[in-house]
């Protein structure tokens, strides 16, 4: 139940950096790199362009999954009939766990038989 809570309030992102159809780099928490296009050009003029040209085919995709903020459900958020049966309910299942006032022994009336042979010494049977 506490896994449940903890996993269903936790929220996290996942950044995915793309290069054309290539995955460059991926980050759970945080940015993901970027393909560092602008370390690996030159100083010449042509291949600036050809290099910007490829800078605008880099797409970054960020997926964020949010945590609930609110767990607590209020009871009031019930309508008036799910809180009879609720509590209804509730009563029911205690009161099965009840236990008797006083020990009942039904044969308290009944008198033992009479005692005419002691039959473990007859029988020589005993419970060590």
């Amino acid at each position: 139940m506490a896994l449940l809570v903890l996993f269903s309030t936790m929220s996290f992102s996942l950044n995915i950096h793309y290069c054309g159809d290539h995955l460059v780099d991926y980050s759970l928490f945080d940015t993901a790199d970027t393909c560092m296009m602008k370390a690996k050009m030159s100083k010449s003029s042509s291949e600036c362009a050809v290099m910007d040209m490829e800078m605008n085919c880099c797409s970054d995709v960020e997926i964020v999954i949010e945590g609930l903020d609110d767990v607590k459900i209020a009871f009031d958020q019930f309508t008036f009939e799910q809180q009879v049966f609720i509590t209804s309910f509730a009563i029911s299942y205690i009161n099965l766990f009840e236990g008797f006032d006083s020990n009942v022994i039904p044969f308290k009336d009944y008198s033992p038989p009479p005692l005419i042979r002691d039959i473990h010494i007859l029988d020589q049977s005993f419970l060590i």
